[in-house]
């Protein structure tokens, strides 16, 4: 495993990127930053990281086959081996809130952000980005933020953590194509307000209650609303309301 340590860079995603195209690198290659000024989430959303204190990380996945394993099982693969890290380091009961966010204690402790990039001969390469707050402990103007040291008072070492997480991602990763019934099994017993009701906005700004019921193997989530009906949403359609 190959890690590539920064003080200080925009995006550790963006840096893999660019490195990915101007050499060959072994796969599972990650990096890791002290600091990013340009950090992103879901659908452009920022991410915010005090120096030196959380864990920024990216991990370059190399030629999956995209007839065997979607980019679907994918995003819930690198979900499971967040979780999974935690599950091994420190907190047995972190949830995933769809799409990406890693929760506990009802907080968002981290997110991850994957980027596929398709190539002609059917396989594809994914960059991994994985924040999580570990050591911060300020987190003025977001209240539903929190983190590992914040919830546990357990201290732990950034590098540790990015190793960690790249042994879980490959364990998960591993397990595909063969059984991805097991994968979503897992991802879905792990879903975070799953069989309870919860208040969401549409993109027209509705607001409404449902009940979450699962994650579909095509991404979607799926809610059971006042009908009495399954309905099916993209990352795009809805957010959940804290």
């Amino acid at each position: 495993m190959t890690i590539i340590k920064l003080d200080a860079i925009d995006s550790t995603n963006d840096y893999l990127k660019q490195l990915s195209k101007e050499k060959v690198l072994e796969n599972y290659t990650t990096v890791m930053a002290n600091e990013q000024t340009g950090g992103k989430g879901q659908m452009g959303a920022k991410w915010h990281s005090e120096r030196s204190k959380n864990l920024l990380m990216s991990v370059l996945i190399k030629d999956l086959p995209l007839d065997l394993i979607s980019v679907f099982d994918l995003n819930a693969a690198v979900a499971l081996a967040a979780v999974n890290t935690l599950s091994m380091s420190c907190y047995p009961k972190g949830k995933i809130k769809w799409p990406n966010d890693i929760m506990a204690e009802n907080k968002k402790v981290g997110g991850i952000l994957v980027e596929n990039s398709f190539k002609p001969n059917g396989t594809f390469n994914a960059i991994i980005g994985f924040g999580l707050n570990l050591n911060q402990t300020n987190f003025e103007n977001l209240p539903n933020a929190s983190s590992i040291i914040s919830i546990t008072g357990k201290k732990l070492d950034p590098e540790a953590m990015a190793k960690l997480y790249v042994k879980m991602l490959k364990n998960q990763i591993l397990l595909l194509p063969e059984k991805t019934n097991h994968l979503w099994s897992g991802y879905n017993s792990l879903l975070y307000k799953r069989a309870k009701a919860v208040a969401f906005e549409d993109n027209n700004g509705n607001r409404f209650m449902a009940i979450v019921k699962k994650v579909t193997t095509d991404g979607k989530l799926a809610l059971l609303q006042n009908d009495d009906k399954m309905h099916q949403y993209e990352v795009k359609e809805i957010k959940m309301l804290f």
